[in-house]
């Protein structure tokens, strides 16, 4: 069995690391796409680096761009790639432009070519239309062959959209499988000493989100709610380029200034700084989840999340919408006085370190399937 890995940005990166060992350890062919979406060339090799992936057998280099000008560049590049391979599976992990930009390339030569699509972190939904990444998640899904679920609440989602239960399968949280197996690599970088902070004595935040840093009225809630934070905790914020460049036009660099701000950083660092972290608060998908299976209180400044589970089962808390400083600091509150009671381990099915196995055996039992008579 051939399968082709599709990567893109950061997200995408502590996915595919753990199927490409998975997939080599059970003896299948592994090729790796990277689109090069990710913004920032040197961090991506980092992520790299840190995740101990492979140089990918085929670089896009696509770089950045409106949504459209980038998901038609990477179809234009990625076809030909597709087309002198033909793998058995392409594989897409996530949401991001690159996920369903080679999705749609797939399913329009899926016949021609003999290969199917499986999407890794299936079923998720905001329900928020206003998010690319709800547009391609959705979308993805379905076209898709194959699709894997993260966790057992994305079923209800794509049984109620029509998708047949046999193209679905559970594997579990996929990116809890790089952080587990990089946990102990990552506290050993000392980041928060480094950086001269106590561990359990500070704050991480990240944000990125258009809704969030996009229009000065929105830009200046949010740094307003950090500074009310900062005045219990320090606030380290790893700045996303485009929230300072919008910081900057807005005119809103002394709120900034009341925060720390560092710049952006690897896989381990940024593992090292949310494990020590007393509480995190983030416009991010995925530090939902990684702050769910360290026990680490989350706060999450969005209107709703494609991630449910870590506010049932984990340890995320929604701030209250819209967004007000009072408001961001009463949900820190919150989320702090949940931490003094000591952290508890993760519960949820699935996220055990074992996803990546269980997507290679998918793969490869539905690979025998088609090839029976």
């Amino acid at each position: 069995m051939k399968a082709l890995l599709v990567a893109g940005a950061r997200p995408n990166f502590m996915k595919v690391a753990p199927i490409l060992r998975a997939l080599r350890a059970r003896g299948a062919e592994a090729v790796l796409v990277h689109t090069g979406q990710h913004y920032d060339a040197q961090m991506s090799d980092a992520f790299f680096r840190d995740l101990d992936i492979p140089a990918p057998d085929h670089h896009l280099g696509i770089g950045s761009g409106t949504h459209a000008e980038q998901t038609a560049r990477i179809m234009l590049a990625f076809e030909p790639v597709l087309s002198a391979t033909r793998p058995d599976w392409v594989v897409v992990v996530g949401d991001v432009n690159s996920t369903i930009a080679c999705a749609l390339v797939a399913s329009k030569l899926r016949d021609a070519l003999g290969c199917r699509i499986a999407h890794v972190e299936a079923g998720l939904r905001s329900n928020d239309w206003g998010m690319p990444e709800e547009v391609n998640r959705v979308l993805t899904d379905r076209l898709s062959d194959l699709l894997l679920l993260p966790s057992r609440d994305a079923e209800a989602n794509l049984l109620a959209e029509g998708i047949p239960r046999e193209r679905i399968a559970f594997a579990g949280n996929v990116m809890i499988d790089s952080l587990l197996a990089k946990v102990t690599e990552a506290i050993a970088t000392d980041l928060p000493v480094r950086l001269g902070i106590e561990r359990g004595q500070y704050v991480v935040t990240t944000l990125h989100r258009p809704s969030n840093v996009d229009t000065p009225e929105a830009l200046r809630v949010v740094l307003e709610g950090l500074a009310a934070v900062a005045e219990r905790l320090p606030v380290v914020l790893p700045i996303h380029p485009r929230t300072r460049r919008n910081a900057e036009a807005f005119r809103l660099g002394a709120l900034l200034a009341r925060i720390r701000t560092i710049e952006p950083l690897g896989y381990l660092e940024m593992l090292s700084l949310t494990e020590g972290a007393a509480v995190v608060l983030t416009d991010s998908g995925g530090l939902q989840e990684e702050t769910t299976a360290l026990g680490v209180p989350c706060v999450t400044l969005r209107a709703q999340t494609e991630r449910p589970v870590t506010v049932t089962e984990g340890t995320n808390r929604m701030a209250p919408w819209p967004l007000t400083a009072h408001g961001m600091l009463s949900a820190f509150e919150d989320a702090l006085a949940l931490g003094s009671g000591g952290r508890q381990p993760c519960a949820i099915e699935g996220w055990d370190g074992r996803a990546s196995e269980r997507i290679v055996s998918a793969l490869l039992e539905r690979a025998r399937s088609a090839s029976s008579p």
